[in-house]
């Protein structure tokens, strides 16, 4: 009889190590979090700790959950605001009209990714202190959520190309941010586009889902 092939690890190994690396960062956190100088830190590398973990569980989770709208953007915010005051960032003031009783089908933490790179990738094209608004609705055909910042915009040039990996006009970045976005919402039936504000100054990015 011959010999059936041992199944592939890769992704399970990989999940299993990365566990190990949070548990080590978390327990320094804790080390570092005794000295009151140091517990601001503290906490932000706890509820990144969070996040990844959150990440690494979305792999194993196929089973489909609804998780109200404005839940999912408070984590990614939250991610959000961590990110931009770790590397001493412009500060980004958070605006949303979202109508009441939203769900988002599918892995929570999928979502908190996508809505997390928007607000990051916002974050990245300001030149300083902004606004990033969020407005949500459900319509006929689903759920229409707008993410809209005030910064520079999308040059027409590079616009076709905004979503394509490892695409960046950015030194040193992956270009893969938003490239994350169009495939978790691809998977989840949506589709995303990006445009400039009808007002003329920043970017504008419509995610459109069905109906559950």
């Amino acid at each position: 009889m011959a010999m059936q092939p041992a199944p592939d690890l890769t992704l399970e190994g990989l999940v299993h190590d990365l566990r190990n690396v949070l548990e080590t960062i978390s327990d320094s956190a804790e080390l570092i979090a005794a000295d009151p100088k140091h517990a601001k830190l503290a906490g932000t590398i706890r509820r990144s700790v969070q996040r990844g973990a959150r990440m690494l569980t979305s792999f194993h989770e196929s089973t489909l959950a609804a998780l109200e709208l404005d839940l999912i953007l408070d984590m990614a915010i939250e991610c959000s605001r961590d990110f931009r005051q770790a590397v001493k960032g412009p500060t980004i003031e958070f605006t949303r009209q979202i109508e009441s009783g939203l769900r988002l089908r599918g892995n929570p933490a999928a979502w908190e990714r996508v809505f997390t790179n928007l607000f990051l990738n916002a974050g990245q094209a300001m030149e300083g202190d902004g606004t990033v608004a969020i407005t949500a609705r459900g319509t006929e055909r689903g759920i229409e959520i707008l993410v809209e910042d005030s910064g520079p915009g999308i040059s027409p040039k590079i616009l076709p190309r905004i979503f394509e990996p490892h695409f960046s006009t950015r030194a040193k970045r992956s270009g893969l941010g938003l490239h994350i976005v169009q495939t978790i919402v691809a998977r989840h039936g949506g589709e995303i586009a990006a445009s400039n504000r009808p007002s003329g100054q920043g970017a504008m990015f419509r995610i459109t889902l069905p109906r559950n």
